[in-house]
């Protein structure tokens, strides 16, 4: 292997929905929920980059768009 980079598509809805769950995961205390350091750097770097591809994040109707993201992202029963 090597410092090759990897690229990853999402579609708007997984990113956001991904993006909310990373921020969670960030907020709480990293550390103690992912025990490796070397996964650590990872996360936040796609919480990152995410956070910049994602002007939804700052919608004022943000918690609309999350949950009509999820609906549509959940299987069909």
């Amino acid at each position: 292997m090597g410092d090759g980079e990897v690229t990853i598509k999402l579609t708007s809805d997984q990113a956001l929905v991904l993006s909310h769950r990373l921020e969670k995961l960030q907020m709480t205390d990293l550390s103690r929920v992912v025990d490796d350091p070397a996964l650590r750097a990872p996360i936040h770097r796609i919480a990152k980059t995410l956070d910049k591809a994602l002007p939804e994040l700052f919608a004022p109707d943000y918690d609309q768009r999350l949950q009509a993201a999820r609906r549509r992202l959940r299987p069909e029963d």
